[in-house]
């Protein structure tokens, strides 16, 4: 017997989630009531955040029926062509934000360390050498030396050894507190610096023009595809002469859509990069810096009250 899903219609504050850098769990709370269609991270992906009729367009052909007896289909991976339409219907969520979304994921998910939430320092301290992330390692769990710290997660991966040191949580906030105190001070200079360079730094008019150039190019290859077939389904032909034409359009076509998916993804990676900073830069402009003495007391608030900041005991 066939099992149908139902996916509950998401609403915005599921791509707002998203869109803001946080994890998966609450939108594992929202699905809660979709039985196994959306029981795992990946499923929600390609369900929910990366299904693109909820900005309302559409993908035709992403399954092809191989065997119209027993009506068997598979999933289209370059077999038949792909149409897609913008604007096939009314959009649930604005395209401005699912495009956001996307690009966030990309950011994430295009990289090799995975990204947490459990403290407010998971995801955001780097390795200097191989570039991952830092986690926390507890160091005598079951005695009165018990300690909490932070190091590289790849620092022993492959046997290649990280040089950079491991740091206590004392330290990490102390850093942090200091990074505070300079950015106040160079507020002004940071923002007018990055106002100079972000139009050269981020530019993607050239990529875009290549992306179009690539674009049209996979649409006459498949049209040239297209002939070919039809030509050999209504032609006779020698066999040998149709399967070299076929394979060298179809090399041609893998050989577009290979680049093509290479400069989308560096336009989405720039324009995601822009946006992260643009919106770190405005939350630190209407963010009132606090005073010496405000961030003396946010220290010892932190130290007595661990468990409220997400810190080990």
């Amino acid at each position: 017997m066939s099992q149908f899903y139902h996916t509950p219609a998401p609403d915005s504050r599921v791509y707002r989630i998203r869109t803001l850098r946080r994890n998966m769990k609450p939108i594992f709370v929202h699905f809660r009531g979709c039985s196994k269609g959306c029981s795992s991270s990946n499923r929600i992906k390609s369900i929910v955040l990366s299904n693109e009729k909820y900005k309302g367009d559409a993908l035709l052909q992403k399954v092809y029926t191989t065997d119209f007896l027993t009506k068997k289909k598979k999933k289209n991976e370059g077999e038949v062509p792909q149409y897609y339409v913008e604007g096939n219907h009314e959009a649930i969520i604005p395209p401005a934000q699912f495009d956001r979304v996307q690009k966030e994921m990309q950011r994430r998910y295009g990289d090799t360390d995975r990204h947490g939430c459990v403290s407010i320092f998971s995801s955001k301290i780097r390795c200097g050498d191989c570039g991952g992330f830092y986690g926390s390692k507890v160091w005598h769990s079951n005695d009165k030396y018990r300690k909490v710290i932070w190091r590289c997660n790849h620092k022993y991966d492959d046997g290649k050894n990280c040089s950079t040191p491991h740091l206590d949580e004392e330290t990490i906030k102390a850093l942090y507190l200091k990074a505070l105190r300079i950015l106040g001070k160079e507020r002004d200079e940071i923002i007018a610096t990055f106002e100079a360079v972000k139009d050269e730094m981020y530019d993607t008019m050239e990529l875009e023009t290549e992306q179009a150039a690539l674009q049209q190019e996979v649409m006459v290859v498949t049209e040239l595809v297209e002939q070919c077939i039809s030509e050999n389904a209504h032609v006779a032909q020698n066999q040998k002469d149709y399967q070299k034409k076929y394979d060298a359009l179809s090399d041609r076509y893998d050989r577009t859509k290979e680049r093509l998916d290479k400069v989308s993804g560096r336009i989405m990676e720039r324009q995601a990069k822009r946006e992260m900073i643009e919106a770190f830069l405005h939350d630190i402009v209407i963010f009132d810096m606090p005073t010496a003495q405000e961030l003396e007391k946010l220290a010892v608030d932190i130290r007595n009250n661990r468990e409220k900041y997400g810190l080990s005991a």
